[in-house]
């Protein structure tokens, strides 16, 4: 069945830029040729993603013009998909451990404040499967993704969807977005990625020349067990994300707090309702400011809606001083 109403707008709004500048065919460096956006549903929301393309523009390259797209974007979703992956990881995670039915997932998923569809769940779940069922023995297809680029940037992460659910680790090849290998583990530890990692490298024909992960200390170890001397690169995604986790959650405290200090403004509004007089008609004004103050939340982190609230309250505050001051002059001006 056709959907029967918009979704609604996203919560949050992140921009994704490619850790890789430099050329994966002729070193040189990569420029920024366009944006994509694209609206994810993830378990902490309806996100949208600004996605940073690089061209590489040198006429001679054999990458010349073709898009190298963000890292982190396969981290967080299939190809042409809407769904997040960390709701297809918790969709098997409920279906394998849990043993749960389709509409039993569908229901657990809306009680989590995720809008999909019954037949979504089938879908994903379905997605889930291949991805597990995902082969590096077969060689034909192996040699479809590597055979134009004659090398692998491998993308590298795992997806928790809950404390104490096994991790889907998800390997990936930046250059052709093809998924390598997706497995789930119960263990994240450096021993056991880099298991993972000698398995993709013992049956890949082309070098591995890069890796791009987040800076969790299982990954960084087992890289340096797996593939000594290849480069390794933490993702910017991944690493401002956790930098500005204790700024985010501090400003979420501030803007609780000064909500406290300008509670009663429907009282106000109330009092001054049956007037219409100019002094009134000021008071439903600075209300309504107020108001407008309070639910103006910008994207976090990129947009500190505690501090936004303080600068917008601030100004309201001077406006009212200013026009207290206004009227204390004129009255000393009268007598």
């Amino acid at each position: 069945m056709a959907r029967r109403r918009a979704r609604p707008a996203p919560t949050q709004e992140h921009c994704l830029e490619a850790a890789r500048t430099a050329c994966a065919a002729c070193g040189r460096k990569m420029w920024y040729g366009y944006s994509n956006f694209r609206t994810l549903v993830t378990l902490d929301g309806l996100v949208r993603f600004k996605l940073k393309i690089r061209q590489c523009r040198h006429a001679e390259c054999s990458r010349y013009r073709r898009p190298y797209r963000p890292e982190a974007e396969g981290a967080l979703a299939l190809p042409h998909h809407e769904f997040g992956l960390d709701v297809i990881a918790l969709i098997g995670a409920m279906r394998y451990v849990q043993h749960l039915s389709v509409p039993e997932m569908h229901r657990a998923l809306r009680e989590r404040g995720v809008d999909i569809a019954e037949r979504n769940v089938t879908y994903l779940l379905e997605r889930y499967d291949e991805l597990l069922a995902l082969s590096l023995t077969d060689a034909e297809r192996l040699r479809e993704i590597t055979a134009r680029e004659g090398r692998v940037i491998l993308a590298l992460d795992g997806l928790q969807p809950d404390v104490g659910h096994e991790v889907l680790w998800v390997l990936r090849d930046c250059l052709s977005g093809e998924v390598l290998l997706a497995k789930s583990l119960l263990s994240s530890a450096a021993e056991d990625l880099a298991a993972l990692l000698r398995t993709v490298v013992s049956v890949l024909p082309v070098p591995i020349e890069g890796v791009v992960s987040d800076g969790q200390r299982s990954i960084r170890r087992a890289v340096e067990r797996a593939l000594p001397g290849v480069p390794h690169q933490l993702c910017h995604y991944h690493y401002l994300r956790e930098v500005a986790l204790p700024v985010y959650e501090a400003d979420r405290h501030a803007k609780k707090v000064l909500k406290k200090h300008v509670r009663g403004i429907r009282v106000i509004e109330r009092k001054v309702e049956p007037r219409g007089d100019a002094e009134a008609e000021v008071v439903r004004g600075y209300c309504a400011a107020v108001r407008s103050a309070l639910t103006d939340d910008g994207p976090p982190p990129l947009s500190a809606s505690g501090l936004r609230l303080h600068e917008r309250l601030s100004e309201i505050q001077d406006s009212l001083e200013r026009i207290e001051k206004r009227g204390l002059c004129r009255s000393r001006s009268r007598s």
